[in-house]
């Protein structure tokens, strides 16, 4: 039997198509049935407003919550654009990020 993995990943850019790239990745994993965690920072905690239609990066995080991945986003990233946190964008800190990184067995950033 083989053993799950944990995955992180690491999304900074706010292109939309490099967004639904990286959450469908995500998607695969948990798919897998792979632990995965997503941590938004820089410019990727503006993933939703970059969504398109083609390019649909918000559907990808709404499956990716549904079936059992964890999003988190940097905080001081969010407040910097004067926005505030969600469900699908929630404030986290450096120390999560470190958390997944030190706990993934492999991590990807885009």
């Amino acid at each position: 039997m083989e053993e799950k993995m944990k995955i992180g990943v690491i999304i900074s850019v706010n292109n939309a198509e490099t967004c639904w790239n990286a959450l469908r990745y995500a998607n695969y994993c948990l798919a897998q049935k792979d632990e995965v965690k997503v941590f938004f920072m820089g410019e990727g905690v503006e993933y939703q407003n970059i969504s398109t239609d083609k390019f649909d990066a918000v559907k990808q995080a709404e499956e990716f919550m549904g079936s059992g991945g964890k999003i988190f986003a940097c905080g001081s990233c969010i407040k910097s654009r004067g926005r505030e946190g969600g469900e699908m964008c929630p404030i986290s800190t450096m120390k999560d990020m470190y958390d997944i990184i030190k706990e993934s067995d492999k991590f990807v950033t885009f």
